[in-house]
């Protein structure tokens, strides 16, 4: 059984520290004090960056084998205490604890894919005697390590998304700080402890817990950091992007996920996928579907069933194990996402069910009526809360889909071949899903979206390739 901690202490450059300021990590579900945290000052962030210097070394030094070492090791220390983190995600954070069981093995694989990509960065020989006056030259590229990484992560996953960072990081011979979302800063730090158990050498990785506004700026602005991997928000991501100057960027922002439902489609199955895809993780998630385009013949019987099922999940206590949805990860945010539905309701929405908010719960929320230009159909609503709209052909509902500034990911329920591939051609995301809901993916898959939902892609194989530089090698003989 999980147990309250007394006071945590932080990563940095391999050592644990502790400071006289401390953050408080709260429970959400009832605001019950868990632990402490050190709030790292900016000193404490330059400081991390001057042994990430030497970490950076180090890392582009350890032989291939010993990468994937590490981090094989780490995955079976995780693997080994995965009731425990389950544990840890579930209590910081807003998961149910069957929620936080999947999110424990989804680590374990990302680790063990790193490892696995480890072995993969290659290059490949150039033909530079394409070039006339160059037929005695041969050569070739190859990829190396950029240095050090600065990540920035969220509350809505706080152990796989960071282990997306750190995984293919050190697959890739960099050296890494990690700054957590400050409500959910444990499961960061207990996958760091699963590193340094592996052997990872000292001054490689920092995990540094604090505020944003104190040392988020300067691990952005440091000219000695050269890339920032961000997973969050699109107002924190264009203050990033304009702050960070001459350094790689890779960004995984905010999304409002359309999907389509045609008159063809397995009713059943798209009310399944498409109930949990919207109340998942309380639908503080980038992937979470948010609005459904219903063909108008089978809108009825979609909208009663999709009902009918989502006021059988149960919301209630995380670590019960009948509990489908618990809270959002505090009360303010609730508070946010219930203005945001009274203020649609206000405009002209017809609420279905759903719309109470207790604390820091909300209530599963299906609306329909909703005003296609309102701030809930347009913006990430983060909480859950879906929008049902009826649509007359495949074309209306592709053009409502494209009508936002996000484009994550999308899904498409139908048996037809030919508007299945219109979908995949017409819409404009980062990718679509074939009867399934927008939420899903595998850790493996390149994952990261267009226009304002983010910069470069995620998943192991393709954070590798933006955490690397290809370097030329050409002999003139």
């Amino acid at each position: 059984m999980y147990t309250k901690l007394s006071g945590r202490k932080m990563l940095l450059g391999g050592k644990w520290v502790d400071r006289e300021r401390t953050i408080e990590v709260r429970n959400p579900e009832d605001n019950q004090l868990i632990t402490t945290v050190p709030q790292a000052s900016s000193f404490d962030m330059e400081k991390a960056v001057e042994i990430a210097k030497e970490g950076a070394k180090i890392a582009a030094d350890l032989p291939v084998h010993e990468r994937m070492d590490i981090l094989r090791k780490t995955a079976h220390l995780i693997e080994q205490e995965k009731e425990d983190f389950a544990q840890t995600i579930a209590t910081e954070g807003s998961k149910t604890i069957k929620e936080a069981r999947k999110e424990v093995e989804r680590c374990i694989e990302t680790i063990r894919l790193s490892a696995e990509e480890a072995r993969q960065i290659g290059g490949e020989t150039i033909a530079f005697d394409q070039a006339k006056g160059s037929e005695n030259r041969v050569g070739y590229f190859y990829r190396f390590p950029i240095g050090i990484i600065g990540a920035i992560t969220p509350f809505n996953d706080p152990l796989n998304l960071v282990a997306h960072k750190i995984g293919p990081a050190i697959a890739s011979g960099n050296a890494i700080i990690v700054k957590p979302a400050s409500v959910t800063p444990l499961s960061a730090l207990k996958l760091a402890e699963a590193f340094c158990k592996a052997g990872l050498p000292q001054k490689i990785l920092s995990v540094i817990t604090g505020y944003g506004h104190e040392i988020g700026d300067v691990l952005v602005c440091h000219p000695d950091v050269q890339m920032i991997s961000f997973t969050g928000g699109v107002d924190a991501g264009l203050a990033i992007s304009k702050q960070a100057g001459l350094k790689k960027i890779s960004m995984e922002l905010g999304s409002n996920s359309p999907v389509i439902v045609l008159e063809d489609a397995n009713l059943d199955e798209a009310v399944k996928a498409c109930v949990s895809g919207a109340f998942w993780a309380a639908g503080q998630n980038c992937l979470g579907v948010q609005r459904i385009f219903i063909e108008e013949s089978r809108f009825k019987a979609f909208t009663s069933q999709f009902v009918e099922q989502t006021k059988q999940y149960h919301t209630g206590l995380k670590l019960n194990e009948t509990t489908d949805m618990g809270p959002l990860i505090t009360e303010k945010e609730a508070i946010r996402v219930k203005a945001l539905v009274d203020k649609g309701i206000e405009e002209g929405a017809t609420l279905l069910c759903g719309g109470e908010r207790n604390g820091a719960f909300l209530q599963p929320t299906v609306l329909t009526d909703v005003h296609e230009k309102s701030e809930l159909a347009t913006e990430e609503i983060f909480g859950p809360v879906v929008l049902l709209f009826s649509i007359k052909t495949l074309d209306e509902a592709i053009e409502k889909a494209n009508a936002v500034k996000y484009g994550l990911q999308a899904g498409i329920f139908t048996e037809n071949i030919k508007a299945a591939f219109k979908a995949v051609a017409k819409l404009h995301v980062g990718g679509i899903l074939i009867n399934d809901s927008s939420d899903y993916r595998i850790d493996a898959m390149p994952f990261g979206g267009v226009k304002q939902s983010g910069i470069g892609r995620e998943g192991v194989k393709y954070s590798i390739q933006e955490m690397t530089e290809p370097k030329v090698v050409c002999f003139q003989l």
